[in-house]
């Protein structure tokens, strides 16, 4: 541990302006990807809740009502009683997704402003 902490204290190793580049262009494109997989993953879990919100009225008054769930590209055949439980695990394991990547995307942030501020780099207006 201790090692990690002396290398970041360490002075940065001298990098040419196009591996500079490069790494920066790595860093957006990272940032860029992770953000766009939460957005994608919140857009599916908002779908996992709107389903539950109407699943909920038809659970209260008809348990046993028939129901289709898509599992694998294959149309399946349930019962609302059945497929509620499935769909909460599924919406509960894709917000902890979203938690996880959430924490790498600050991580990588975080990485790529120490990045910026040992390379001296500030964006400028063109």
């Amino acid at each position: 541990m201790s090692s990690t902490k002396v290398k970041k204290s360490a002075k940065p190793p001298t990098l040419s302006m196009q591996e500079i580049q490069q790494s920066y262009n790595r860093y957006q494109g990272d940032l860029q990807s992770l953000a766009s997989k939460i957005g994608e993953l919140e857009q599916e879990a908002e779908e996992h809740s709107l389903v539950l919100t109407t699943l909920d009225e038809v659970l209260a008054e008809e348990p046993d009502r028939k129901c289709f769930r898509l599992v694998g590209g294959v149309l399946v055949e349930r019962t609302v009683k059945d497929v509620v439980p499935a769909l909460q695990t599924n919406r509960d394991g894709i917000r902890k997704v979203i938690a996880g990547l959430a924490e790498q995307y600050k991580s990588k942030e975080d990485e790529f402003d120490t990045f910026k501020q040992e390379y001296n780099i500030r964006p400028t207006n063109v």
